[in-house]
């Protein structure tokens, strides 16, 4: 549909301006006049060279969606019209990919539809969850509420997201370093020696041998060794987007490994328990919740285990006892949830969990890079050291030879 620019007059004579989608440019004339605005100046605005490239505009940042929420609640507690605050929201946006979007959820809120519809249509930035929450608001009429929660929830997710990647980014960059390391020094510096050592004549010490015979295989085969990480990472994370059973085996392995599955598992707790509670305390039905913290797992094992309980609810048991069952969640946090329910203060419960998991979180990260550095230091220097020292074993044997 054609996008127009259009300038009119309201009925107390104050100019007014925006950006419009209609059919025809009569169309957009008759949705003017309806607003009771006297068309100026209508005109199509020319297409965008990257329209429709949205790699090549950028995506939406979490801090770009807090600062829109909270500005946004803010707007709508002072009693804003709801156009009139994405109108405002999208005229200051950095973000053009967001700005995009927010004049596109303008306009499909202007020609009817209501705010959660408009933002279904852009499910990157605005998830299941997001969407949801906001329907909440909107069929309760406390809109400026729930986008507060939103925005404490994006917060503290965000939070959540960045420890875990720099708990993983660490050992990732130490350990590309270390190979790194090892292969210059086997492709460039070892053939040096090995030149030298022949020259000198002679056998040479088992340890150097194996250095010099792996040396010669990197030089021939470090392109196919490349070729082959690199197929083998993207069949990897080709099979579990595509491949559900390898995606759950993978994840199941993932939550039991020795160093980072305890990680993990707090951090889907955290999320589980953060999730669910700000959607139970915004009115959103059980059913629903937990159908959406499913999805937003981000495990396949967790998100099984939370759609066993769901179907268990819609049967009429508890939730506290097929999460039991399911032996993934914590005794401690099954048995708060249990006092939740009987107490009926589930959402404050819940909440509780999600900030004694976060503190949780917070520890492990800092246990886990107290533990991996001198893990990561001792690999690298050995594997070096070990490297150097084989290669000065000859040149041992050579000086007690000289004496």
């Amino acid at each position: 549909m054609p996008v127009f620019t259009w300038e009119g007059r309201t009925r107390q004579g104050t100019i007014k301006k925006g950006v419009m989608e209609a059919a025809t440019q009569d169309a957009l004339m008759a949705q003017l006049r309806a607003q009771a605005i006297t068309p100026v100046n209508v005109k199509q605005k020319p297409k965008d060279l990257l329209e429709g490239v949205t790699f090549l505009q950028g995506s939406v940042s979490i801090k770009d969606l807090v600062i829109f929420t909270r500005q946004f609640a803010t707007m709508i507690d002072s009693g804003l019209p709801l156009v009139q605050c994405l109108d405002i929201q999208a005229s200051q946006q950095p973000s053009k990919r967001f700005k995009q979007i927010l004049t596109e959820v303008k306009n499909e809120v202007e020609q009817g539809a209501t705010f959660a519809d408009a933002l279904r249509k852009h499910p990157k930035p605005f998830d299941e969850l997001y969407v949801n929450l906001v329907q909440a608001g909107e069929i309760g009429g406390i809109l400026d509420t729930i986008l507060n929660r939103l925005a404490v929830y994006l917060e503290k997710a965000d939070k959540l997201r960045r420890q875990v990647k720099g708990a993983m980014i660490y050992p990732v960059t130490i350990l590309l370093v270390s190979f790194a390391v090892i292969a210059l020094l086997l492709v460039k510096v070892i053939p040096v020696f090995k030149q030298m050592f022949e020259d000198f004549g002679g056998a040479l010490p088992g340890p150097t041998q194996f250095v010099v015979d792996l040396s010669e295989w990197m030089q021939n085969y470090v392109l196919y060794l490349i070729a082959g990480i690199v197929l083998v990472t993207v069949s990897f994370f080709q099979a579990r987007a595509r491949v559900p059973k390898f995606r759950y085996g993978t994840d199941a392995i993932f939550l039991k490994m020795p160093i980072f599955g305890p990680l993990l598992r707090k951090v889907a707790v955290s999320r589980f328990s953060r999730t669910l509670g700000t959607m139970i305390s915004s009115g959103v039905p059980i059913l629903d919740a937990l159908e959406i913290c499913a999805k937003t797992a981000g495990n396949k094992v967790i998100e099984g285990a939370l759609m066993k309980t769901r179907a268990a609810i819609s049967e009429g048991r508890t939730i506290a006892e097929p999460l039991e069952a399911s032996n993934v969640f914590p005794g401690m946090v099954v048995q708060m949830i249990a006092v939740g329910e009987s107490t009926g203060a589930m959402d404050s419960m819940l909440n509780k969990i999600a900030d004694f998991y976060d503190d949780e979180v917070d520890t492990a990260v800092e246990a886990l890079t107290a533990l991996l550095e001198p893990m990561m230091m001792v690999f690298l220097g050995g594997a070096i050291g070990g490297i150097l020292m084989a290669m000065y074993l000859p040149i041992f044997s050579i000086a007690e030879n000289i004496k």
